[in-house]
């Protein structure tokens, strides 16, 4: 069985897709650790509540630590095949690229390549963008990280075409929806 490592900075919406995944016998692994830079976010309560072991990893914690060394150390501890980001609003340092490559996936609410890719696009700044440009389609894209934002080997990708009032709710809301098929369908795919 595959053991996943998340990263997530909030609520870790993916991570509760893969776990509900795992849960309906969808996909064979297991989520081992959660790492969160974040010491308010939701997703340390949903852990604890699945008994699955979480860590607030951040410079204000561990001021006089390497903070990409030391989460590339618990993942290794924790033996992890992949890492998935759920919402991560860091960037990926060069221990946990170097010591996970090709493992650590990212979902993006938007097709990639394209110009709604990349640094502060991220969430409703890339819904708002692509209906403020008239996009007649949009979509979700699951890519492996590297160290540039959302330039990285592409797994997977999902689209749909844009209603005509499409409002930056309705589009998020539908894109969250395909987002979760496609992260599930990842998964399927890397494990098979």
């Amino acid at each position: 069985m595959k053991k996943i490592g998340i990263l997530a900075s909030y609520n870790g919406s993916g991570f509760q897709t893969i776990q509900k995944a795992i849960e309906d016998k969808i996909i064979d692994a297991q989520v081992v650790a959660i790492v969160t830079n974040n010491s308010n976010a939701n997703v340390l309560k949903t852990a604890s509540n699945l008994d699955i072991p979480n860590f607030v990893i951040n410079d204000k914690r561990y001021p006089d630590e390497n903070i990409d060394e030391k989460i590339a150390k618990l993942f290794f501890e924790f033996r992890c095949d992949y890492i998935f980001l759920s919402g991560y609003m860091k960037m990926i340092g060069p221990k946990l690229l170097s010591s996970f490559e090709n493992k650590i996936i990212n979902t993006h609410p938007a097709i990639l390549p394209s110009k709604y890719g990349g640094k502060g696009m991220y969430g409703k700044f890339v819904h708002e963008a692509i209906i403020k440009n008239g996009e007649k389609k949009s979509g979700v894209t699951i890519h492996y990280v590297n160290e540039e934002y959302d330039k990285g080997e592409i797994i997977l990708i999902k689209e749909l075409e844009l209603k005509e009032n499409e409002t930056v709710d309705s589009l998020e809301n539908r894109i969250k929806e395909l987002e979760n098929i496609a992260i599930v369908d990842t998964f399927k795919k890397l494990l098979a």
